[in-house]
């Protein structure tokens, strides 16, 4: 026989034995469709699963999850999922809707879980504040939960998902780090912040900020007349000299608190969503870095009016 003739023969065995192998592989290494609540949640899952993952979000850039009115197409999208993951504390009150009409039947992670949540409203009827991504040890918490979540639904893949994850604490540990510098920098009488919304009391425990803010956990509920005269004498009493917006919320009741204190805007805030990709904030670390540069370069250049007597 031809020689060249036995080498095709040969070459074309080698392929009929390799491709059910190839198939068989690429099988197992299906990606797993996976859907996110919010971006910022979003963006932890991504870290962890990587190319293994189908990654959808369902409240995008800049959009509020608070307020979030589900649409038809996400109940289809939670049809095709694999693994629903959503912050839990009560964040994302419309979930359980979405999941019913969809009647999604697959599994469903709460990122949140082993947190120890703060609670807000005071009163009778406190409530878990659902920000608890603000503090970066509880994200470390998240990222954990997410990997083993993604790790039973792909045991082959398990190691991989948990060395993403430790590998993204290492990242969260350099941040904390950096940012505790960054905070011990500031004057003593430059710690007090005025947001939007009361989105950051898990970002002041841990590092020893104070939040103020004229609306409460949720962005969607309104200030009494009450709570804003207190607010705005707090601010002139302590000669906070700016306050900050957030990405998400209407920057009006803010700017009419400048107007009434003499302070400045400060600047925007990454709170509840990250930015478009081409923005600041595209990703949970970069949020971070965005916002501590931010808060540091506002707190340290703006001087202090003088209180209103």
């Amino acid at each position: 026989m031809n020689p060249m003739r036995r080498h095709f023969l040969s070459l074309g065995a080698l392929l009929l034995t390799w491709l059910p192998l190839a198939w068989r592989a690429e099988a197992a290494e299906e990606q797993l469709t996976v859907v996110a609540s919010f971006s910022i949640l979003g963006d932890l899952v991504q870290e962890v699963g990587g190319d293994a993952i189908a990654l959808h979000v369902l409240v995008g850039p800049n959009s509020d999850g608070h307020v979030y009115q589900p649409t038809p197409s996400d109940s289809r999208l939670l049809r095709t999922a694999d693994l629903v993951v959503v912050n839990g504390l009560g964040f994302e009150g419309w979930m359980e809707r979405l999941i019913a009409a969809a009647e999604y039947q697959g599994d469903l992670l709460v990122a949140s879980d082993g947190v120890v949540p703060l609670m807000a409203g005071g009163g009778s009827t406190p409530q878990p504040d659902p920000h608890a991504w603000q503090d970066i040890a509880n994200v470390k918490r998240y990222v954990t939960n997410i990997a083993e979540a993604l790790a039973r639904l792909s045991p082959d893949r398990a190691a991989m998902f948990r060395a993403r994850a430790q590998h993204y604490h290492a990242t969260l540990d350099e941040l904390d780090a950096d940012i505790r510098t960054r905070i011990a920098s500031l004057p003593p009488d430059a710690r007090t912040i005025v947001t939007s919304h009361d989105a950051f009391t898990y970002f002041g425990r841990a590092y020893g900020l104070q939040f103020v803010a004229p609306v409460g956990i949720n962005s969607d509920s309104q200030p009494s007349a009450a709570d804003l005269a207190r607010l705005i004498t707090q601010i002139r009493e302590q000669r906070i000299s700016a306050v900050f917006l957030e990405n998400i919320t209407d920057p009006r009741l803010l700017e009419q608190i400048t107007r009434q204190t003499e302070s400045q805007v400060g600047g925007t805030l990454y709170s509840d969503a990250l930015s478009e990709p081409d923005g600041p904030a595209p990703t949970y670390v970069a949020l971070w870095r965005h916002n501590i540069r931010v808060l540091s370069s506002a707190l340290r250049a703006t001087p202090s009016p003088h209180p209103h007597r």
